[in-house]
């Protein structure tokens, strides 16, 4: 400690950071600036979070929270304190990283940015009121409180029934033949049908011959008799069995249908049973409040001739419009009520200009499509990024280290130019920026490049330049430098010609009405457009609906941990497919939602390779002597896992006001297996240690078995083989969990005839993983595939072969198509906000 001292290498206005070895960091030291916008590079994977999230925000956090009292850091989420020797220099850091579908749906836009707060107090201030009608408080104007909320539908907007229409969908059936669809599947629904025939129900006649008092009974009784139960008997065995006291199989408990899925909807952990049983409920707008979710008091207050959830309704830029000449003091009503009651007026106009000051900033970051009600769940994690960086903007903080985790995901290049305006704003204020970024744009706005890798993983972690961007034109092995100076120029192979169309029409869909659009078939089209536009609309929801419905499948996406009944129902309300839909056997949907919730998921369950691995396992000599099966290599499973820590390799130890620590468990020393499993060796290694490879390690370690390696080597090609067998799937980004998806796709034997669509699979990609990922797309297309992704990045837009640009602006100014044709066509469009963008990686200026 004494030797960093004395070389005083800690320089005025920088931060110093020495011997960093979070996760794969290998020992760095640097001196970033303070004061600049210093952009974090390097492949995916490198640790360039590791470096600005792990060890400078973990560090500023760690150092802010020893200031707070105890119990007040029981409320933060702490982070794991970093592995470095020495930071000097660090300011106190607000971290804005991406969330994925964060928040409830009673979050919203509104409430993120906290519009909403000044909407309400304006209400209840400055609103005009009905004759006679008392003053109402701002919470009255808040649907998650009791002062706001309709007393009918609890805030939520709608009424949900369970009725005879919505349980028995066809009662032409009999209750053997399932004519409650509401029941369980399966050996619960046989059981409530048993029960019924030892009540004396038959259940072999239509549902609709049945008399009424029978079929209400069976529906909605509370009652729950408890009776004995005789399976495969029909009504007048039972009947006998019981005269001749026989013994049941066992004593089964009856439940009205309704009551089943009541209680179903309220207290299953399920989120696949909350959204079956939710089907059986009949839903409609709450006649009280008309599904605006208040009370009719606070209804009926309101201002610039809109009540408050009607305004909240509106885009941000719709809001700006009417509450500019508020803020200016030019509105009439203003002008009359300055006469009449000078304190209302002052108040409107005192908060509509701090509305139209945090408005402003929303638009300049792209965002002037959403509205205030919008919830935050529905939000990509680049829109619920910007959110948070405007309300940073408009706080006024000075000398404050603002961390930024890809701040230009999910933006057109468009919008990218707006983004570093705020950015530019925040930097004048006196504040640093630290931003992990892969955008070209972006890091060539940058004052300063840190520049990590060389590769990914274990491959990564050392830190290849740190200075201007001027100086990356001389680092010998960064990856980044080809493509910033455009060492690489852009090399177009030969348009492929569609084998076909799949044709749209009418389709209606927020900001899409009655759009008529062909997708060509057996080529990769680019569907583009600045953010808002209709692009997801368009492909990820309506495109992907049609094509199930036309292939008999629901969409297969995962489920959304969230209440049924809170969710915004966005439905597509026009579209079908006229042409074009025969030519495709199956669609897969390669989006960026989690592999799995819990660590025990991880990317050797995902892909299938763990099931292959562990029957490889299962026929060594050593298990068969010991009658071991394939389920015995699995942490999940009883038998073969550490009894201690269930398999989960820690044990989390509760540290009463601090974070709470996970640490090895002393048992089996983080390997999940009892001491028997891990006797049990393939080729010297044991299932452990096969878990801890990573991809480009168990590549070479299972060479000979082609049924292990096909599945490695292409998740290698997707340029994930930094990543180890056994990593969690809650560590995984979204882009890498959305290219293991690819990859399990990839690693099948390609039939053709398939559509892919993808969301923005660019998403935390370096340019280099961008070409890795090209390939493979070129695979699936050249394998007799259709390919659709919606996306931004203009490398890949001018790799396409067809490209769809949907515009010209965002929500209610976009929705339609600009332009289409090859890249080169659509580069020449005048209309188009991406062809400029497209025409300069066209020509390599980029």
């Amino acid at each position: 400690m004494k030797q960093l001292n004395d070389n005083k290498t800690q320089k005025e206005g920088f931060v110093s950071i020495r011997g960093a070895r979070q996760h794969n960091l290998k020992n760095v030291s640097l001196d970033i600036p303070r004061d600049a916008l210093v952009v974090f590079t390097g492949v995916s994977g490198s640790g360039k979070s590791s470096l600005a999230f792990g060890t400078l925000y973990a560090e500023a956090q760690r150092r802010y929270l020893e200031s707070v009292s105890p119990y007040a850091r029981r409320l933060f989420h702490q982070m794991p304190i970093p592995e470095v020797d020495q930071i000097e220099g660090l300011p106190p850091a607000v971290a804005l990283q991406q969330q994925r579908g964060s928040g409830t749906t009673r979050s919203s836009v509104g409430s993120v940015t906290t519009l909403s707060n000044l909407l309400r107090m304006l209400y209840s201030r400055a609103g005009n009121y009905p004759p006679n009608q008392s003053i109402l408080y701002a919470e009255s104007f808040s649907t998650n409180t009791p002062e706001g909320a309709c007393p009918q539908c609890h805030g939520l907007g709608r009424v949900y029934e369970v009725t005879e229409k919505s349980m028995v969908l066809d009662d032409s059936l009999s209750i053997r033949e399932g004519a409650i669809a509401a029941w369980p599947k399966a050996w619960q629904g046989q059981n409530f049908r048993n029960i019924l025939i030892t009540i004396g129900y038959n259940v072999d006649i239509p549902w609709k011959d049945l008399p009424k008092k029978e079929r209400d009974w069976i529906l909605f009784t509370n009652e729950k008799p408890q009776v004995p139960v005789y399976p495969g008997l029909d009504r007048d065995q039972v009947q006998l069995a019981i005269k001749q006291k026989k013994a049941p199989s066992y004593m089964g408990t009856f439940t009205g249908a309704q009551k089943y899925v009541l209680h179903t909807f309220a207290n299953t952990q399920s989120a696949l049973m909350k959204k079956r049983v939710s089907e059986y409920m009949l839903s409609s707008d709450c006649p009280t409040c008309n599904g605006k979710r208040l009370r009719p008091e606070s209804l009926s207050v309101t201002f610039a001739g809109y009540d408050i959830a009607d305004i909240s309704r509106l885009p941000l830029k719709r809001l700006l419009t009417i509450f500019e000449p508020y803020s200016d003091g030019s509105a009439p009503s203003l002008i009359k009520l300055t006469k009449n009651h000078q304190e209302k007026a002052l108040v409107a106009q005192r908060i509509a200009e701090d509305l139209v000051a945090r408005v402003t900033v929303l638009l300049e970051l792209g965002l002037g499509y959403l509205s205030l009600e919008r919830s935050t769940p529905t939000l990509s994690p680049g829109e619920h990024q910007r959110l948070r960086l405007a309300t940073q903007v408009r706080s006024n903080l000075f000398g404050v280290v603002y961390v930024l985790d890809e701040p230009s995901a999910g933006l057109h290049p468009a919008d990218t130019e707006a983004l570093l305006k705020s950015l530019d704003r925040l930097k004048a204020s006196g504040n640093s920026l630290f931003v992990v970024e892969h955008e070209l744009d972006v890091i060539r706005h940058a004052d300063w490049i840190v520049d990590v890798g060389p590769d990914a993983g274990e491959g990564g972690g050392e830190i290849l330049y740190s200075g201007p961007p001027a100086g990356l034109k001389n680092s010998a092995r960064s990856k980044t430098k080809d493509h910033l100076y455009n060492n690489l120029p852009f090399e177009k192979s030969a348009v492929r010609k569609p084998s076909g169309w799949l044709e749209l029409n009418g389709v209606t869909r927020n900001n899409l009405i009655n759009l008529d659009v062909s997708f060509p078939l057996g080529v990769l089209t680019s569907v583009t457009g600045v953010s808002g536009s209709g692009k997801s609309s368009l492909v990820s929801q309506v495109l992907v609906e049609l094509m199930s419905a036309k292939l008999g499948k629901a969409p297969s996406t995962e489920e959304e941990e969230q209440d049924v009944l809170q969710q915004d129902v966005v439905a597509t309300l026009g579209g079908k497919i006229t042409k074009g839909a025969e030519r495709l056997k199956r669609m897969v949907v390669v989006n960026q939602k989690p592999i799995g919730r819990t660590p025990r998921s991880n990317l050797a369950t995902y892909t299938g390779l763990f099931d292959i691995v562990r029957k490889l396992f299962a026929a060594t000599k050593l298990a068969k002597a010991r009658h071991y099966n394939a389920g015995r290599f699995s942490f999940n499973v009883g038998k073969g896992r550490c009894a201690n820590c269930d398999g989960e390799g820690f044990v989390m130890i509760e540290l009463l006001f601090l974070p709470s620590v996970y640490a090895p468990c002393p048992v089996c020393s983080g390997a999940r297996y009892n001491a028997e499993t891990l006797e049990v060796t393939y080729n010297d290694k044991n299932i452990a240690e096969v878990l801890q490879m990573t991809v480009n390690e168990a590549a070479s370690f299972f060479e000979k078995e082609d049924r292990v390696s096909r599945p490695l080597k292409v998740l290698q090609e997707v340029g994930l083989g930094y990543l180890r067998l056994g990593q969690p799937a809650t560590e995984l980004s979204g882009g890498e969990a959305q290219r293991i998806k690819l990859a399990t796709e990839l690693q099948r034997l390609s039939r053709g005839n398939t559509l892919y669509v993808l969301d923005e699979p660019t998403t935390g990609l370096h340019p280099t993983d961008v070409e890795k990922l090209q390939l493979q797309l070129a695979r699936l297309v050249d394998a007799g595939n259709t390919v659709i992704v919606v996306e931004h990045d203009m490398q890949v837009v001018a790799g396409s072969d067809w490209v769809i640009d949907i515009g010209p602006g965002a929500g209610d100014e976009g929705g339609k198509v600009i332009t289409e044709g090859t890249p080169a066509q659509v580069a020449k469009n005048k209309e188009s906000k991406t062809a400029v963008y497209l025409m300069r990686t066209l020509s390599g200026n980029h």
